[in-house]
């Protein structure tokens, strides 16, 4: 395979992460993005040889900026994983404004202000691929979670929309729906609160980030190239989707 350029959003940590070093180990030429955390950027750099760079992804012209930046120095993009986002969890009738829009921009505008910016070149360039890190909640819906879980399932409406758009000029558009994954975020959850969601879980136990990062390294290749407008789940069973 001739390299491709290949862009993971907040892909210095967690899933993201493992993402960005399994499409390195697959011989893409991976840029990773990150919001804030420079000294966990410095040292995913530092560890992985993965350049990063920092800026909003929420903000469309710092998104325009920054892709522009990431193809001077690697060429135009031939991959995009969208996995940034955040949560801002409340029960809905105390959920504030601020709380759903701040989501609403990180999970799912952020997918739109990042997907304009390479779309275009791949359609010209007859290959793409677009791999939106949705998730179980936004299948199944969760309580507290109204505002991560309506960005996430409009990522899965936008999936299905653009791999329209796209499939007749070579550019695939997939979604990945993880369930619980072994990460940081998971890892500050209760020893109570863990062991009740293993439960929940047919396999009967976490997934780990590296499974999701397959998923997505899969998606990304030639080997993928009928699959579009797809949501996989990787869950362990605990939500079959029809």
């Amino acid at each position: 395979m001739t390299e491709r350029s290949a862009i993971v959003t907040g892909g210095t940590r967690g899933i993201g992460e493992a993402i960005a070093v399994g499409l390195k180990e697959a011989g893409y030429k991976v840029a990773a993005t990150y919001a804030g955390n420079v000294e966990a950027a410095n040292a995913f750099s530092e560890r992985t040889g993965i350049p990063a760079f920092k800026w909003d992804v929420s903000d469309y012209d710092a998104c325009q900026a920054g892709v522009a930046e990431i193809e001077a120095a690697h060429g135009p993009s031939d991959v995009l994983v969208n996995n940034a986002g955040i949560t801002r969890d409340a029960m809905f009738h105390k959920l504030k404004p601020e709380q759903w829009r701040q989501v609403m921009a990180a999970d799912l505008d952020s997918v739109f202000n990042m997907s304009h910016q390479v779309f275009p070149g791949m359609r010209e360039r007859g290959f793409g691929r677009i791999v939106n890190i949705s998730s179980i909640n936004g299948q199944k819906g969760q309580m507290g979670q109204t505002n991560y879980s309506a960005a996430k399932a409009g990522m899965i409406g936008f999936t299905r929309a653009l791999a329209q758009e796209g499939a007749f000029k070579g550019v695939t558009v997939n979604a990945i729906a993880p369930g619980y994954i072994a990460t940081d975020m998971v890892a500050a959850i209760s020893p109570e609160v863990k062991a009740a969601i293993v439960k929940q879980i047919p396999v009967g136990r976490l997934g780990e980030a590296d499974e999701i990062a397959r998923c997505v390294t899969f998606l990304s290749s030639d080997a993928a190239g009928f699959i579009t407008g797809s949501v996989l789940t990787a869950n362990g069973g605990q939500y079959i989707a029809a």
